[in-house]
């Protein structure tokens, strides 16, 4: 076996093109948010499925969802910053995944768009100030009342 002759005058060969993100530790992070969004979706449907919404009615099912999912993401983001050091994953996996995809903001803007073509352009009004009202002090409150609790555990 002999080696190649090198040719001096050959220009260099091209650096590396850099690995995709998805090699450089970020595959862990995509998949447990895509198991994550699964479970969450999967939860938000079976309460579709569980209390449906009659076409052109309030969608209360969606504004319960949502309302819930935030006031988790409430608990859940004072749990993880101020008492508990989770691992890398759990973040992306449970705030990111889980909740992202019980949460459901596209079939807010949905259900907002079915109101209207049915003909009740006020109640999808009302409908859209209320889920954003409800979501933000679900999350506001559940933070708050969280981290009371905790609080008042560690004065102890």
């Amino acid at each position: 076996m002999t080696e190649e002759p090198v040719d001096p005058d050959a220009a260099p060969a091209p650096a590396a093109a850099p690995r995709p993100a998805i090699l450089r530790g970020q595959g862990p992070v995509l998949a447990v948010v895509a198991a994550g969004g699964a479970i969450g979706a999967c939860a938000r449907y079976g309460a579709a499925l569980i209390w449906p919404t009659a076409p052109g009615a309030f969608p209360w099912t969606t504004l319960a969802v949502n309302a819930i999912g935030c006031a988790v993401i409430g608990v859940f983001m004072v749990v993880i910053t101020d008492v508990w050091a989770a691992h890398r994953l759990v973040r992306p996996f449970f705030g990111t995944g889980v909740l992202g995809g019980f949460t459901t903001f596209s079939t807010y803007a949905v259900d907002i768009r079915r109101l209207t073509d049915a003909g009740a352009a006020r109640t999808a009004l009302g409908y859209l100030g209320l889920t954003a009202v409800t979501a933000l002090a679900a999350v506001w409150a559940a933070a708050h009342l969280t981290r009371r609790v905790v609080e008042r555990r560690t004065s102890r």
